[in-house]
């Protein structure tokens, strides 16, 4: 279950994750196991990412975002257009927040 955020962390999440270029761009072919396994490994190294999302229809972009969020256990921070902001806390932050 992706972690709750409060208004706060969001707002500063959002303004660290200003200057982030994407890391990941999902194309064409939607969501496959090999690109869940990159956005894993960049959420896993960095925390905080932007994924470049694919496709014309709003509607489609939406879930695709919603499916990323359930199959990695991340957080949407922001969505603007066609990119999404993601964040899950380093393991040793959940260790240290209980």
């Amino acid at each position: 279950m992706p972690a709750p955020i409060t208004p706060r962390e969001r707002s500063q999440l959002k303004a660290r994750a200003h200057a982030l270029e994407p890391v990941v761009q999902v194309g064409n072919a939607g969501l496959s196991a090999a690109l869940v396994a990159e956005i894993d490994r960049a959420l896993t190294a960095h925390g905080l990412i932007k994924v470049k999302l694919a496709g014309a229809d709003r509607d489609e972009r939406m879930a695709l975002a919603d499916a990323i969020c359930a199959r990695t256990d991340a957080t949407s921070v922001q969505r603007v257009g066609k990119v999404l902001v993601l964040w899950r806390p380093a393991p040793e932050d959940e260790a240290t927040s209980r």
